[in-house]
């Protein structure tokens, strides 16, 4: 960190030790790590749902022998081009194969991409993990 802060919060004693049990589950080294661990993942979340310049992934599973499944999820991908930096396949079972699409865009256009996909049929879940690009980006 560049330019450390330090400030202080007032929290009722039943909430801290909720969140000291939180600290604790997940191996935070102390309440400053976890705090800012929860205010990157805010941050997230506004750009998320503000429509910012986001990176993200989609993922999905599928059904691979649903007819003309991967042309139609090839065709969409194709679809937004711009907004897509990779692919990943991974072929789950005989039967399902998992797809995580590397994207880069406005939130707004990638909610899109992802609701189109996941309305595919045959598509049988899917999910977004989003992230605010750093500022300047």
């Amino acid at each position: 960190m560049t330019d450390l802060v330090r400030f202080g919060i007032a929290m009722d004693r039943a909430l801290l030790e909720r969140f000291d049990g939180l600290i604790e589950r997940r191996g935070f080294a102390n309440r400053s790590e976890a705090l800012r661990d929860l205010v990157r993942r805010a941050i997230d979340q506004d750009a998320w749902d503000s429509g910012k310049l986001v990176c993200a992934t989609i993922t999905l599973m599928y059904d691979h022998h649903v007819r003309e499944l991967t042309e139609r999820l090839n065709e969409l991908q194709h679809d937004f081009g711009e907004a897509i930096v990779s692919t990943l396949h991974v072929h789950l079972d005989h039967n399902h194969c998992m797809e995580v699409i590397a994207c880069r865009g406005r939130a707004r256009q990638l909610r899109e991409v992802s609701e189109r996909l996941f309305g595919v049929k045959g598509v049988l879940s899917g999910g977004v993990v989003a992230s605010a690009l750093p500022k300047g980006q």
